[in-house]
């Protein structure tokens, strides 16, 4: 008996069936049957579908002799069903790389619940991804039921985001009614008569969304069956006393659903509007409980079409005054900012007024982050104002540490008037450079893939990105940090501007030249690390021949897995794919089983300390591990479309500090062996470091600070820069 029953039911989707079955059969969980339910498809997936059961006895084909509809061909694959549990999967939708396995994995350590919701992300036709944005109600590792969570009901109610057990279905006789709008008469009985609930907190499944819509975004009177549908809900509530205290719900979600199909331009046709509302009115008052408070926004539904169209129409109004009130607001706000950054430009700089950003006002974070540290040690007279996108970033900042938030009143006061600005992003293109003003550029990192200006010939990375604007902003600069002559030239060539190359080091790395064995060891208990355990740091970055930038090209359960027990992988994930599905595709669901350590909101240097190797494929981060003299491995399996997407400055895979893989099979092969840290990877790393550290002495931000703030004659020969002559400016001594 298969663990998983996959019915797949079928019509008119030969274009998207192959993905679909494909990321079905290809899972590494092989324990499936597949029940492909032909609807009478009038093209051609009835062949597809025989062709693929001629390959793969997994799978078995049901060809209906009528078109009956998705529901009941759904309900004409489950007497074929001998699975434990069951997943009903639309044919245009597709399954993520191993999600199977997690879903097993789940159920597992659980206990076999009734149903077990997982996650979603909506995949565009135009390449986007976006994850559901009611992800949060999964992440949880309680077992419940819908009552003692309520908030699982606000998921999509959707059939195919969730999996079933099999016995559970069969004892509650449930099945799918015919008409639109199926999945509701489905769902809520499911859920709510379901006594053992679980959630995946992981991306299991992308929901195509189709250029045209689906079929509920159609113009059709067959909209009108979610009355009927939810009058089934309804009536199976009736018919079990216990389940009598979710009426008031389920009357408020059905008012709510009617009136949003309702306000839907393109679901019914206009003539048909006026019935739709008397008939989810009459229904709304059938089954209203007694004693029960109707919401607000539900009212319109105890009077009639006139007064919900006079109710509609004076919203509109409403927000239309609503807007141009604030639109007005705004504009003499705007006058009054105006007027005082006119004053303030007037007015002295402050020259112990420092102004730090990074990363986008993300937080106190990287090169500036170093900066500022040592300002306050070395510079106690100057105020340091760090500029925050919003009070979440301020969460975790030490008390002492004082911000404002970008674009409000206190920014503005401390932008119009700071000497000194320090920034791994360029500022906001509004801020106005003063005369005496000091713009340090700190970079994010030596560059290894195309920035600036040299973007220009690579129209698929500059997607989004304003070339020019981008050097308008970074005319601003009056110097740029470097770790390395490398950088040194590609930022001058890169940033084609007015300001001084500065051969300081990157003052982030610092702490990982003078990092020394208590450093390490704080570092590797802050991830969790188990004592005598080999890190692996595995930090891959984003590719630009893919939306979105995310590209898994290894699979972190399996690398882990294949490291062995003595071995932690820990995984950072490139700044930019944090917030995006990356982490829901898996990540998350490993960390929180322990398999893997998800170290991408860590700060980046502490993560370094605690590997003993990384593993990356083209991230800049390995310039900054360099310094710690360990052991580095490349994978470079699409090196290729790296660099004929983005370009590169530095052929990595011929220049690589440590042994290169170009497949999964030699990564694994380089650690089975022990090959990764062997007498050529050092000799490797040895020629790589003397090239890209060769600034970076532990010294850095010390350099700056007294460099540039304190107006100090740095060691050495090195002069200030406005009486540099030299071109070595600033070598550490």
């Amino acid at each position: 008996m298969p663990r998983f029953s996959i019915i797949v039911p079928v019509f008119k989707v030969q274009g998207y069936l192959h993905a679909c079955l494909d990321s079905v059969l290809g899972q590494s969980y092989r324990d499936i049957e597949v029940i492909a339910v032909d609807d009478r498809s009038p093209d051609g997936c009835g062949e597809i579908l025989d062709a693929y059961a001629a390959r793969d006895d997994r799978v078995r084909v049901l060809h209906l002799p009528e078109n009956v509809g998705l529901g009941r061909a759904r309900n004409a694959g489950l007497p074929h069903a001998t699975g434990d549990y069951l997943f009903f999967l639309d044919s245009d939708d597709t399954l993520t790389p191993g999600a199977l396995r997690a879903l097993a994995d789940r159920l597992e350590e659980t206990g076999d619940p009734d149903v077990l919701v997982f996650d979603y992300a909506r995949t565009h036709w135009w390449g986007g991804t976006r994850r559901n944005v009611l992800a949060h109600v999964l992440a949880t590792e309680d077992v419940f039921t819908a009552a003692e969570r309520p908030e699982i009901l606000d998921l999509l109610m959707v059939v195919w985001n969730k999996v079933y057990r099999r016995d559970f279905v069969e004892r509650e006789g449930f099945t799918f009614p015919p008409g639109y709008y199926e999945d509701t008469p489905w769902t809520f009985p499911v859920m709510l008569s379901a006594e053992r609930i679980a959630t995946l907190d992981r991306i299991c499944l992308y929901y195509r969304q189709r250029r045209q819509g689906s079929i509920l975004s159609t113009t059709s009177r067959k909209h009108f069956d979610v009355h009927e549908q939810y009058a089934r809900v309804f009536r199976f509530v009736d018919a079990r006393p216990a389940l009598a205290h979710w009426r008031p719900f389920l009357h408020a979600k059905m008012g709510e659903h009617c009136l949003d199909i309702l306000s839907k331009p393109d679901r019914l046709p206009p003539s048909d509007k006026g019935e739709f509302f008397r008939r989810t009115a009459e229904m709304f008052r059938a089954h209203r409980p007694e004693g029960v408070r109707v919401p607000a926004g539900l009212r319109v539904l105890e009077g009639g079409y006139a007064g919900y169209l006079a109710r509609r129409q004076a919203g509109r109004a409403g927000r239309e005054l609503g807007r141009r009130a604030r639109q007005a607001r705004g504009a003499a706000a705007a006058r009054v900012a105006r007027g005082r950054s006119a004053l303030n430009l007037h007015r002295p700089l402050d020259a112990d007024l420092a102004v730090y950003s990074a990363f986008s006002h993300r937080g106190v974070l990287g090169d500036p982050a170093a900066i500022h540290r040592a300002a306050r040690e070395l510079a106690p007279h100057l105020r340091n104002v760090w500029v925050l996108a919003g009070e979440e970033q301020a969460a975790g900042l030490p008390p002492d540490t004082e911000y404002v938030l970008l674009d409000s009143p206190d920014y503005r006061r401390v932008t119009e008037r700071a000497t000194y600005f320090v920034n791994n992003v360029n500022w906001p293109g509004a801020l106005v450079k003063r005369p005496g003003s000091v713009h340090v550029h700190t970079h994010q990192g030596t560059p290894l893939k195309y920035m600036g200006a040299d973007l220009l010939g690579r129209p698929g990375a500059r997607l989004g990105v304003d070339v020019p604007r981008m050097l308008r902003r970074a005319d601003r600069w009056d110097y740029s940090l470097v770790a390395n002559r490398h950088s040194e030239l590609v930022w001058e060539r890169a940033f084609p501007c007015h300001f001084t190359s500065l051969r300081t080091g990157s003052p982030r790395n610092d702490v990982l030249v003078g990092a020394g064995p208590d450093d390490v060891r704080a570092a590797r208990e802050r991830l969790g690390v188990p004592d005598g355990d080999t890190v692996v740091l595995y930090a891959p970055t984003r590719r630009d021949y893919r939306r979105g930038g995310l590209v898994e090209r290894i699979d972190p359960a399996r690398f882990a897995a294949d490291l062995g027990d003595d071995h932690t992988l820990v995984v950072r994930l490139h700044p930019s794919l944090a917030d995006g599905p990356a982490r829901g595709l898996g990540l998350a669901e490993l960390h929180r089983r322990g398999v893997v350590v998800d170290a991408t909101d860590e700060p980046l240097q502490d993560v370094l300390l605690a590997a003993d190797v990384l593993v990356t494929d083209y991230s800049s981060i390995m310039f900054d591990y360099a310094n710690l003299d360990r052991p580095i491995v490349i994978h470079a399996d699409d090196w290729d479309a790296f660099r004929a997407s983005r370009g590169a400055y530095v052929d990595i895979t011929a220049e690589a500090p440590g042994h290169v893989s170009r497949s999964y099979r030699e990564l694994a092969w380089l650690f089975d062996s022990g090959t990764w840290r062997d007498e050529e990877s050092a000799r490797l790393r040895s020629a790589f470091r003397a090239r890209y550290c060769e600034f970076d002495d532990g010294r850095a931000a010390e350099r700056v600070v007294r460099t540039l703030m304190l107006g100090e004659a740095p060691s050495g020969a090195a002069r200030l820069p406005s009486q540099a002559t030299s071109p070595d400016l600033l070598i550490p001594s």
